[in-house]
């Protein structure tokens, strides 16, 4: 992998950049081997440099320059030949925390991305644009299924589990006349930027090819706050959706979306699990009869 001194050498090469009080600030970084650092210019953070596998940058590359209209994304200013690495600007900020009401930046979610999305051509395969595709939406359900279910264990009752799976199914009718759309595919709040309580940034895509509500329930489900149906429905009605889209499907992407999302708590945020808990305590009614 190419080191991040020979990069800093091409760009200020290539005038790129300007070797004038730069640092650099390594980040944490989401996916398995790609690093990622902030680039200072006197002490100001300027540009995100990825490094990663070059499937990866490509469809990150891909998909940002695809929604290069959307302001919440960075702008790709370089991508190598090769695709080892990207450089793209810096949204200041910070993810998680401080993000103020989940109907409020929602609402910017849906207004400035969700109802922005493009549809893909039917011919492209369902799942991540990386190369981890699938024959059917349907699939990649249950694949998330099979990874919530190991996780969460039992920690739920053989029924939750049955009913969860019985949810699949009922998904599937759904799905098998969905359209497919071209989607950012990681829409938590660990991907969010927010300043003073408010979004404004989504960074770190992770492109997929799937329906549109995909990424609408990933976004509701990301943060254990006001997981009601009273904030679902208020956002629900601001996205741009056809009229054939049912109030009962729509319960049945959140559940199954709440059900996987505590499998990854399980894993990854443990701290958050309780809170999550009194809101599946509301959800699971929701559940298919065993």
């Amino acid at each position: 992998m190419v080191r991040i001194n020979e990069i800093i050498d091409r760009l200020i090469h290539k005038g790129d950049i300007i070797n004038d009080g730069l640092e650099l600030k390594e980040l944490k970084s989401g996916t398995t081997n790609g690093i990622l650092y902030t680039l200072l210019i006197k002490r100001m953070p300027a540009y995100v440099i990825k490094i990663d596998n070059p499937k990866i940058i490509a469809a990150t590359q891909d998909f940002l320059l695809a929604y290069k209209d959307v302001k919440l994304f960075p702008n790709v200013l370089y991508t190598d030949d090769k695709k080892e690495y990207m450089i793209y600007s810096y949204i200041p900020g910070e993810t998680h925390f401080n993000r103020g009401s989940k109907l409020e930046w929602m609402t910017i979610l849906i207004k400035e991305l969700f109802n922005n999305y493009q549809r893909a051509d039917k011919d492209i395969p369902w799942g991540r644009v990386n190369g981890i595709y699938r024959n059917t939406w349907s699939d990649f359900n249950l694949a998330s299924l099979e990874f919530a279910q190991k996780n969460i264990g039992d920690f739920f009752s053989s029924e939750e589990h049955k009913r969860a799976e019985k949810l699949i199914n009922k998904l599937k009718t759904y799905h098998d006349q969905e359209e497919k759309y071209y989607l950012h595919g990681d829409t938590g709040v660990h991907n969010f930027v927010y300043i003073d309580h408010q979004l404004k940034g989504v960074i770190d895509p992770s492109p997929l090819i799937g329906p549109k509500i995909y990424d609408f329930t990933y976004a509701f489900c990301s943060s254990p706050d006001s997981l009601n149906v009273s904030t679902l429905l208020s956002l629900f009605s601001l996205w741009n959706n056809d009229a054939s889209f049912t109030m009962e499907r729509l319960l049945d992407e959140v559940l199954f979306q709440l059900y996987t999302r505590i499998g990854v708590c399980m894993k990854v945020h443990p701290h958050d699990l309780s809170v999550y808990m009194e809101a599946w305590k509301e959800w699971r009614e929701y559940l298919p009869s065993a």
